[in-house]
């Protein structure tokens, strides 16, 4: 199969590109310094360039079967935009049948009220506020003007080893919040580009 990664240097993206490419899957990304990525392999193919630029993404889309957006930011502090952009992107350049699995993350959409009183009244609101309201456009683009589409919202994210073993929730109905693992929703990424079950869906991960 052939997957690409946008944001695949560190984090999810990172650890989905490992273990793609551990099960022999051509992986492509899309990186704007290539030598931050750390791992190299004869089925990995870098495209350096940015996600604001439809051009660079298309580049890295255009022949794949799946495509993963796995964009993350620290910058809590600017307006951010950088995940609604790529997400214009996207719906400019993927075709009708191909599949886009984007990470947005507990506390988008309607998943807001799932996530814990300190996280839902401070942290969202304060915090995270900037980083929310542009997941949220980005959300509404994909799901508005995309055709086959996953949305997967991790839970509170660490650094725990894959285990396969998460709830991919839809109703979360007396949910508040969880952890997971970010090799665990790179575990699920890769068994949705596989064998997708939750199409135009946007499923919560947590233990």
């Amino acid at each position: 199969m052939k997957i690409a990664v946008i944001g695949a240097t560190r984090g999810i993206g990172l650890e989905l590109v490992k273990i793609a490419l551990a099960e022999g899957h051509e992986v492509t990304i899309l990186a704007r310094d290539p030598d931050r990525m750390p791992i190299a392999d004869n089925h990995l193919r870098i495209i350096q360039g940015n996600a604001l630029d439809w051009k660079a993404v298309f580049k890295v889309v255009e022949g794949q079967d799946v495509v993963c957006s796995c964009l993350g930011t620290t910058d809590v502090m600017k307006k951010i935009t950088m995940f609604s952009r790529c997400a214009e992107n996207l719906s400019r350049t993927l075709k009708a049948e191909q599949l886009l699995i984007a990470v947005t993350g507990l506390g988008a959409g309607d998943s807001k009220g799932h996530c814990g009183i300190l996280y839902d009244r401070f942290f969202l609101p304060v915090v995270l506020k900037r980083i929310y309201a542009d997941k949220d456009i980005e959300e509404s683009i994909i799901q508005n003007q995309l055709n086959r589409w996953i949305i997967v919202r991790p839970g509170f994210l660490n650094n725990g080893p894959r285990t396969g073993c998460y709830r991919a929730l839809i109703d979360l109905n007396g949910i508040h919040g969880g952890r997971i693992s970010r090799s665990d929703v790179a575990d699920f990424i890769l068994n949705q580009a596989k064998s997708p079950q939750f199409i135009g869906q946007t499923p919560m991960l947590i233990y």
